[in-house]
């Protein structure tokens, strides 16, 4: 406490000298540095020292007094107070006088005990602490003799519980016995001693740093004599093969650290050394010793193994190694240097982050009238449905403000969130939010948008430290959360992501925020994207990074794929490259791609045996949709198989769709897309489909999303980053030096290029409505299926193998994806002789 005042003191006069001299009246400041000079020099500290220590020896005097004197006094401390401090004759035994009883009345008998002795020793302690000594730390000490004078005066009120009552002593005094009777009423005579001895022990071990190392030595073995140790040790080989003799050290003599680095350092204390020490030095130095370690731990495989030395030659001729047999898959003279698979593309430059714009929307603050007004609006909306509020309290974000409130008590969650659509009338928002609990924090949530929202430019968040400094192995900056944190994500881990939202909401941003991520943070030879684009004209702008981050199948002219036909070959490519990869792992004898990679740059693994590093391969599919719509389940089953498998192998999905319906978004495609991003949707059933809740439908667009990453839900305002910087950053990344060509993933032939499906159907058993179903398709030089499943009343699946009997006839040609397919005979006569030839 007096620490604390000298403190107070000596900032107050800063303060106030500071203040001097920016008045222009001189003569103040003069004055008050005259009168706080005082409490700021040695004579102030030191006076206060000896003051302590002055009372602190009384204490000391008047306590070892009372204990023997207390008894006599006992009748004089029963007088009144008035008598006893203005009575003259009254005279008291102890040696401090009436005060001195006094003191040991009240605080040994009336308080503590004999505990109360630690009062003498905290003025003692703090007496010397101002008298500079150095070795005191007065909060350690205070806190711990305040925690030992409690135990120790409960102790003691246990033990002498039955002795104090013919005593004038209380050993424990009032506040021992009270709480020992309160402690054995609770867990009994045992177990209060059983409390208080784990208290001591908790004492001791937080406040002396010897205790553990000392139980350690209690209960451990002792160790064994030096000279047994010495006899059975060998002595230590040198190299060249020679042998060091090995002299006595003392164990203090020569201690050895090892870092995390496996480096091996000698320290030497030359206080132990005598002469005999400092020949042993001469004789095995700490080089040799740092060796000699070394080796060993390289034979046990915990330093990485370096080319064969000269000393493998100076070995006994007549000790015969028989060395393991190498494993094929091992490297068979691994090099020294680790492999860099940047080494391909060396002189590589990441994008710069002034390849962004910084999206300013001027003065988007919410203001304080605004965050009054919604507070007011809120609780009197609720008061008039006789909803009271304890507490409410505000966190503002980029684009809404988040209302908490705590209900008083008795008041029912669900009567609050029915009244959403009130809460937004009173307030005249676009829609708003209700979260009813917030998880974790015990408040009922409003989410708000704000009058006027902030732009979150994706320059902020590639420039953000979050970003910067992140280790994770696929990083996405996504935008900000609502308390304006940058929200980032790592989809090695997720591992899929589907995105869904209406058109106009944000969804194509949010995927080129998601590409510009992963660009500005990985090398090229470290990621792959397959980029599948139905539309052709959303995700073109990366058509140019095609020899540095691109995947495409061999002989593919275009590194983007747009064609059905094209989707499908490419979908079923990454199902072979992913069981190529899980073959590899396999040899490997490793579970994922970070370990598999990991042996590979160590050198561990052998290229001649088929191994190589596996770049992660991130698969875009825009508009998934319309993929369904054209290929169903020939575009379905092999991205169910790619996400249920291709986790572990680096192969990584990204689908997006503006059409959330149960119809697109199957059970199996969510099953195996566990984190998902909605932005607004039209309504609360499509929420449901895409996140399993409702929510997204009252989101305000312009890249206002939530986040679904397991259990969690999370608001986030996705970084906006126009067309014109995504183009920037990859003519950024195309002016530099590529690859050859663009990443080949492995050949695969369709079935309708390898003389199956269609081709395959068999004209002996044609349909019924085979003949009059191609009378239709030539009469109208249109082959659809839907238009046959149309006129003739029939299903989907039967349509489509007449249209494959078709197909195999020669009347129409293959399947164009959604367009209808071209038909191969022009007139009737031509086809009636084509059906008597069958």
């Amino acid at each position: 406490m007096n620490v604390k005042i000298v403190t107070f003191a000596t900032e107050l006069w800063k303060t106030m000298a500071k203040q001097a001299k920016k008045s222009p009246r001189k003569p103040e400041p003069k004055a008050r540095k005259v009168r706080f000079a005082f409490f700021k020099s040695d004579k102030f500290r030191y006076t206060l020292a000896v003051t302590f220590m002055v009372l602190g020896v009384y204490m000391l005097i008047a306590f070892v007094s009372f204990l023997s004197s207390g008894a006599a006094d006992q009748s004089k401390l029963d007088l009144p107070a008035g008598e006893f401090v203005g009575d003259a004759t009254v005279k008291v035994q102890n040696s401090g006088g009436k005060t001195g009883a006094y003191l040991g009345e009240v605080l040994i008998n009336q308080g503590f005990g004999l505990a109360s002795f630690f009062f003498v020793f905290l003025f003692i302690t703090t007496s010397l602490r101002l008298f500079g000594v150095k070795a005191i730390r007065f909060g350690k000490v205070l806190v711990f003799s305040v925690l030992l004078m409690f135990w120790m005066s409960t102790v003691l009120g246990m033990l002498f519980v039955d002795s104090e009552s013919d005593q004038f002593l209380y050993l424990g005094g009032i506040y021992g016995l009270f709480f020992s009777s309160w402690l054995s009423a609770m867990l009994g005579t045992v177990g209060a001693m059983f409390a208080l001895g784990l208290y001591a022990f908790v004492l001791a071990v937080a406040g002396i740093s010897n205790f553990i190392p000392w139980m350690k030595n209690l209960f451990s073995k002792p160790p064994k004599p030096e000279n047994e140790n010495l006899d059975d040790v060998p002595e230590p080989a040198m190299a060249g093969g020679f042998t060091a003799p090995v002299q006595p050290v003392e164990d203090n003599a020569i201690s050895k650290v090892i870092t995390e680095e496996d480096h091996v350092k000698a320290v030497f204390d030359p206080d132990s050394f005598n002469d005999d020490d400092l020949e042993v030095e001469n004789t095995i130095s700490a080089k040799d010793i740092a060796m000699s370690i070394e080796s060993r731990m390289k034979s046990d495989g915990r330093v990485a193994k370096e080319p064969e030395m000269e000393v493998e030659q100076n070995l006994n001729p007549e000790m015969h190694v028989e060395e393991p047999e190498a494993d094929d898959e091992e490297y068979p003279n691994p090099p020294a240097e680790d492999y860099d698979p940047t080494l391909d593309l060396s002189s590589y430059k990441y994008p710069t982050i002034d390849l962004l714009d910084e999206h300013s929307s001027g003065n988007a603050e919410v203001s304080n009238e605004e965050l009054i007004s919604n507070k007011n609006k809120i609780v009197e909306t609720l008061r008039h449905y006789k909803i009271e509020i304890t507490k409410i309290r505000a966190t503002i974000g980029p684009t809404i403000t988040l209302y908490e409130i705590v209900p008083a008590p008795g008041i029912r969650i669900a009567k609050i969130k029915n009244l959403e659509d009130d809460i937004a009338l009173s307030l005249a928002a676009l829609g708003i939010r209700i979260i009813a609990p917030i998880p974790g924090r015990g408040t009922i949530g409003i989410e708000v948008p704000n009058q006027k929202p902030e732009v979150v430019s994706m320059r902020s968040i590639i420039g953000s430290k979050k970003f910067q400094e992140s280790n994770a192995e696929l990083p996405i900056a996504l935008g900000k959360t609502i308390s304006n944190e940058t929200y980032m994500v790592d989809l090695a881990k997720m591992p899929h992501i589907l995105v869904a939202g209406a058109t106009g909401q944000g969804k194509s941003v949010g995927l080129n925020a998601i590409i510009t991520s992963l660009l500005y943070k990985k090398h090229p030879s470290q990621l792959k994207f397959v980029l599948v684009d139905p539309k052709k004209v959303e995700l073109t702008l990366y058509s140019t990074l095609e020899k540095h981050f691109l995947a495409k199948m061999p002989d593919e002219e275009e590194a983007i794929i747009s064609d059905i036909q094209k989707v499908k070959n490419t979908l079923n490519s990454l199902t072979v490259e992913m069981d190529t990869r899980y073959d590899l792992l396999k040899k490997a004898h490793t579970r994922n791609i970070i370990e598999y990679n990991a042996k590979f740059i160590s050198r561990r693994l052998n290229p001649e045996k088929g191994h190589r590093y596996l770049p992660y391969i991130v698969v875009i599919v825009d508009e998934f949709a319309d993929l369904i719509m054209t290929a169903g389940k020939e575009v379905e089953l092999p991205i169910a198989r790619i996400a249920q498998l291709a986790r572990a192998v680096g192969i990584h999905m990204i689908i997006a769709t503006q059409r959330p319906s149960t119809n697109i978004i199957t059970g199996v495609i969510k099953a195996n897309f566990p984190a998902r991003i909605a932005f607004k949707v039209a309504s609360m059933i499509d929420s449901r489909t895409i996140l399993d809740t409702p929510g997204a439908n009252q989101l305000i667009g312009k890249g206002d999303m939530l986040i679904s990453a397991g259990s969690a839900m999370t608001r986030v305002q996705c970084a906006f980053v126009d067309t014109p910087e995504v183009e920037r950053v990859c003519q950024f990344i195309a002016e530099q030096k590529g690859y050859p060509t663009a990443f080949m993933l492995p050949d695969y032939v369709g079935d309708t290029e390898d003389g199956g499906g269609a081709l395959d159907a068999d004209l002996a058993n044609r349909d019924e409505m085979f003949d009059d179903a191609a009378r239709l398709v030539v009469l109208n030089q249109m082959g659809s299926t839907s238009m046959i499943q149309r006129k003739f009343a029939i299903g989907y699946n039967r349509a489509g193998r007449i249209m494959d009997q078709l197909e195999a006839a020669g009347v129409v040609g293959p399947s164009e994806g959604s367009k209808a397919r071209q038909v191969l005979i022009q007139d009737e006569y031509t086809l009636e002789q084509l059906l008597n030839s069958l």
